[in-house]
C-alpha cells in the first residue's frame, strides 16, 4: 500500500471517531440551553476560523475572480435553494403550527450544510497529506476538535427537533463515512486536480460554511438567553484553530 494512503487512513479515523463520539455523548448526556447555546458557539467559531485560515488563503492565492465568483455563487445558490424547498412560508402554516415548535421538524438545510462541511473538511485533510506529513498530522488533530464540537452541535439541534435517536445515530455514522470518504478522495483526486477546478471547489466549500455559520449554528445559539461567556465561546473556538494552523 501507498504510504500516503497509510497516513491518510490512520489519521482520518481520529476526526471520524471525534465526529462520532462527540454526537454519541451529547444523546445520551442531556445538555441544558446555555450548554447547547455554548456548543453551537463554539462549533460556529472552529468553522469560521477553518474559512479564514485554511479555504480563504488558497482561493487569494489562486487568484482567479471569475472562478470564484462562480463556485461561490454556486454554493449560496444551492443552500439558499435548499432552504426554500425545506421550509415552509409561515403564511401557509395553520395556526397551531405558527405558534407552536415543529415537533419532529428535519432541518434538511442545516444537515446539507454540515454535509458539506464535513465534505470540505475531508478534503482538505487528504490534501494536507498529499503537501507534506507533518502538514497532515497537524491538520488532522485541528479537524478533529472541529468535527468533535460539530457531531455535539449536530446531535444536540436534531435532539432539540424531535428526531429520533437512532435516526440521529444512522446521520452521525452517514457523516463520519463521508469524512473519511473524502478524506482519501483529497489525497488523490483533488490533489491533482487544476487550479480552475480547484479554485471552485474551495469557493463553492467556503460559501457553504459562510453560510452554516451564520444561517443554521448561530441561529441555533441565540434561540436562548445571551450571556457574555456564551458569546465568548466563539472566539475560543477561532482562537483554537488559528492557533492550530499557525503550528501546522
Amino acid at each position: 500500500m501507498d504510504p500516503l494512503f497509510e497516513q491518510v487512513i490512520s489519521y482520518a479515523l481520529l476526526p471520524t471517531i471525534a465526529l462520532t463520539g462527540g454526537g454519541l455523548l451529547a444523546l445520551f448526556i442531556r445538555f441544558g440551553v446555555q450548554a447547547r447555546s455554548a456548543i453551537l458557539h463554539f462549533a460556529a467559531g472552529v468553522v469560521f476560523s477553518v474559512v479564514a485560515v485554511e479555504i480563504l488563503p488558497d482561493v487569494v492565492r489562486l487568484h482567479d475572480p471569475w472562478l470564484t465568483a462562480l463556485g461561490f455563487g454556486a454554493g449560496i445558490g444551492l443552500m439558499l435553494l435548499i432552504r426554500q424547498l425545506t421550509e415552509a412560508p409561515a403564511e401557509t402554516l395553520p395556526i397551531t403550527e405558527m405558534t407552536t415548535a415543529p415537533a419532529g421538524r428535519f432541518p434538511l438545510a442545516f444537515l446539507l450544510a454540515i454535509g458539506v462541511d464535513i465534505f470540505i473538511d475531508g478534503l482538505l485533510l487528504g490534501v494536507g497529506f498529499a503537501a507534506g506529513a507533518k502538514e497532515g498530522v497537524l491538520l488532522a488533530f485541528a479537524l478533529g476538535v472541529e468535527v468533535l464540537s460539530l457531531g455535539l452541535a449536530t446531535a444536540t439541534s436534531l435532539t432539540n427537533d424531535g428526531v429520533a435517536r437512532s435516526r440521529i445515530i444512522r446521520l452521525l455514522l452517514g457523516l463520519s463515512v463521508l469524512f473519511f470518504v473524502s478524506a482519501v478522495g483529497g489525497a488523490t483526486l483533488l490533489h491533482n486536480l487544476p487550479e480552475a477546478g480547484l479554485d471552485i471547489v474551495l469557493s463553492f466549500g467556503l460559501a457553504a460554511l459562510l453560510f452554516l455559520v451564520t444561517e443554521e449554528l448561530l441561529v441555533e445559539a441565540h434561540e436562548g438567553p445571551e450571556k457574555p461567556w456564551l458569546t465568548a465561546t466563539f472566539f475560543a473556538g477561532f482562537l483554537l484553530f488559528l492557533i492550530l494552523g499557525i503550528v501546522a
